[in-house]
């Protein structure tokens, strides 16, 4: 006998695209070791955790060391302490109301996103929005529930909903009915944002079609305009079709401490073969507790004072810096004479490429001449060719620099 793979694998063609980035710049990093490279691609926020979650970071840890105050095991969906700020907080002031048991607590958005493919069966058609963020696609394509990636950039038996300059980045409903759709607004990676109305759409499509919507609110923190919807539950109806995930890392720092949550209503409603209905919220409460020990409680700990007063303005203020350097990456390059998208209601910039260059290659100058690093659009999907990502979450410094070598490139 010999150890089977998963071949599924196998069909993931190339490197995720993070990854194929740092191996790109530790190369020219070596072959240039007096390169000053600032770092634009990837979403990992630069500025400190909030004082007020070091603080309660702090005093949680000295709990656990102490015989009257350390905790063991805790409640694989999380504590009550933090899931009633996050109800509270989150969307009561929203008129969402929502029960403990339906909020899960995570270790991030990007497992949860990559995990809930799994109480759902293999035979769902998937369609996601192109470009995307590309857990979504090769989660199912490791689960799968793909064939082979085509010529195109395209997975068999995935649909593709293209979000281009043509339909003003606003996805378009599918022709023909599908089952399980993931949604990502404000939008990684093209920083563009659905208002009501046009969310609206998709719920509605998916009550007719019985399908659930797999909507990714990461970047909520960032929504500026009013008709903006924070949550899918703003939408009459949302609760019926709609699981909600959620992220401490972009608004308050988490990236590196790991807490998010997700939400699962209990109207959801899937069925097996024989048409039997069955509680999603349930099955996800059963993958959890049995692949997932929960998020440790120092962490929770943490994340609960992101809504104390002073954590909120402590936020607030890293969320208003971030959108600043947004404002200046925007401003700056409208002034070379780009094409750009985002960058309003989330931190991300998306740029058409200069002279029809391919992505790779807007990459590179970028790389080689100005010493920056964007994220090459193709790496999100077919859609994502011709375009490049910026991320806003530099120092206001890094920011200003590397607008200022990009305004001396022949672009």
């Amino acid at each position: 006998m010999t150890v089977k793979i998963n071949e599924n694998y196998l069909l993931l063609k190339s490197n995720y695209i993070f990854s194929e980035i740092n191996q790109r710049v530790e190369k020219y990093q070596k072959d240039n070791p007096d390169s000053d490279i600032i770092r634009m691609g990837i979403g990992d926020v630069t500025r400190p955790l909030p004082r007020a979650v070091v603080e309660k970071f702090k005093k949680a840890v000295d709990e656990m060391s102490k015989n009257d105050t350390f905790r063991g095991y805790g409640p694989e969906q999380g504590y009550d302490f933090l899931i009633d700020e996050i109800i509270k907080h989150d969307y009561e002031p929203r008129g969402i109301k929502l029960s403990n048991d339906e909020v899960f607590i995570s270790d991030g958005a990007k497992c949860d996103t990559g995990n809930i493919q799994e109480i759902f069966g293999l035979e769902n058609t998937v369609a996601v929005t192109d470009p995307v963020y590309p857990v979504y696609v090769d989660s199912n394509v490791m689960a799968g529930r793909t064939g082979p990636m085509g010529d195109d950039g395209r997975y068999q038996n995935l649909v593709y909903i293209p979000c281009t300059e043509d339909n003003e980045f606003v996805p378009e409903l599918p022709e023909s009915s599908v089952d399980l759709i993931y949604l990502c607004y404000p939008n990684n990676p093209t920083g563009t944002a659905l208002n009501k109305e046009q969310l609206r759409v998709w719920v509605d499509y998916a009550k007719e079609n019985n399908s659930i919507i797999l909507f990714d609110a990461a970047y909520e923190a960032y929504i500026r305009e009013e008709n903006i919807p924070h949550s899918i539950y703003e939408i009459n109806g949302a609760r019926e079709v709609a699981i909600e995930f959620r992220s401490f890392s972009k608004n308050a720092g988490f990236t590196g401490t790991r807490c998010a949550y997700t939400v699962v209503p209990k109207e959801l409603i899937g069925f097996d073969v024989d048409g039997n209905p069955y509680s999603l919220n349930n099955l996800w409460n059963r993958r959890q507790t049995t692949k997932f020990n929960g998020v440790s409680y120092p962490i929770q700990a943490a994340a609960s004072a992101v809504y104390s007063p002073e954590g909120q303005e402590e936020i607030q203020e890293s969320v208003d810096y971030y959108m600043k350097n947004a404002s200046i990456i925007r401003e700056s390059l409208r002034n070379l004479g780009l094409k750009i998208y985002g960058g309003v209601n989330s931190p991300y910039i998306w740029i058409k490429t200069p002279r029809d260059m391919d992505s790779w290659q807007f990459f590179d100058l970028l790389l080689n001449e100005a010493h920056v690093v964007g994220t090459p659009g193709v790496g999100f999907g077919p859609s994502g060719e011709g375009y490049l990502r910026l991320t806003a979450f530099n120092t206001l410094e890094n920011t200003k620099e590397a607008m200022k070598r990009m305004s001396k490139l022949s672009i």
